[in-house]
């Protein structure tokens, strides 16, 4: 089985991580860069449109 992962960017400071898309809070619930604390709702973070697709096969 491979594992998935999204790509995330903070629209604040620009930190670029990946995340397990299973691990992941709603889209619509607030997440936080844990790099500058910037909250956002969590599809604001998505670094592309595949990306977000990706998050809402898992949710």
């Amino acid at each position: 089985m491979v594992e998935a992962f999204v790509r995330l960017v903070c629209p604040e400071c620009t930190k670029e991580w990946q995340e397990n898309p299973a691990e992941l809070p709603g889209l619509r619930t607030n997440f936080s860069c844990s790099s500058c604390h910037a909250t956002r709702r969590l599809t604001e973070f998505m670094r592309t449109e595949r990306d977000l697709e990706t998050v809402r096969q898992f949710q």
